[in-house]
């Protein structure tokens, strides 16, 4: 149940994600400060340490997680020069506006929303202190996701009615992802390997696009700030609480 509860909120981040960007970007810069740090603060002090505790346990390689981290930081990264799906402005891409390239957006961050939901659901299957951080920092950037599909639809010339469904589909996925995680039960050796792979995407995403675009809007002390105090959130949640 808890898991369905956090893919719920999950959904609800990124729905109010879209619908601050139809009215006002006012406060994104300082929502993606904080996530980064979240994001950051997740890899280093809850996934990685739950990875290698895992492949001590099960007597697994520690380079095989590893190996899927660089996959899924590689995967992510050439996927997103297949089909951009983050800064979406028109000095990158100039003149040249389709509503196609909304709709391909909004298509791979709905996979990358299913993922979303499932790495809760295998977090819980690790144990309950990694489901929930993994929790945290998905809900504090599924903020961001939903801005961004909405921001990039908009600015491509997308329909309101097309917009509004396919925001409809990023919300709808980390529920859907989550739920099969209820119907699959995984061994702790892929367990290890999946949080490999799920960390890799939170480090380039963390690394390449929230951070960035945190920073290149708001570059002040309180947004650097927001970003030290996410690390700083995480490190107590992970430890502490």
């Amino acid at each position: 149940m808890i898991v369905i509860l956090l893919t719920i909120a999950a959904s609800v981040a990124a729905l109010l994600g879209g619908l601050t960007a139809l009215r006002s970007q006012k406060w994104l810069s300082r929502a993606l400060a904080l996530t980064a740090g979240l994001v950051l603060g997740l890899v280093c002090f809850d996934l990685l340490p739950e990875i290698f505790d895992l492949s001590s346990s099960q007597r697994l390689d520690t380079v095989y997680p590893m190996m899927a981290l660089l996959a899924g930081f590689l995967l992510f990264h050439f996927f997103e020069k297949l089909v951009p799906i983050h800064e979406a402005n028109e000095g990158q891409y100039g003149p040249h506006r389709h509503p196609i390239f909304g709709t391909a957006r909004a298509a791979a961050l709905s996979g990358h929303s299913f993922l979303d939901g499932l790495s809760i659901g295998v977090g819980f299957q690790a144990s309950t202190a990694v489901g929930s951080a993994v929790a945290l920092a998905v809900i504090g950037h599924r903020f961001a996701d939903g801005f961004d599909t909405t921001t990039f639809m908009v600015f491509h010339g997308n329909k309101l009615g097309h917009i509004r469904r396919w925001l409809a589909v990023v919300v709808l996925m980390p529920v859907l992802g989550g739920l099969s995680t209820l119907v699959f039960d995984f061994s702790e050796k892929f367990l290890a390997v999946y949080l490999g792979l799920f960390a890799g995407f939170l480090l380039y995403i963390a690394a390449s696009n929230i951070l960035p675009q945190a920073h290149s809007q708001d570059f002040s002390r309180k947004s650097t700030a927001l970003t030290i105090g996410g690390v700083a959130l995480m490190f107590a949640i992970t430890r502490f609480i």
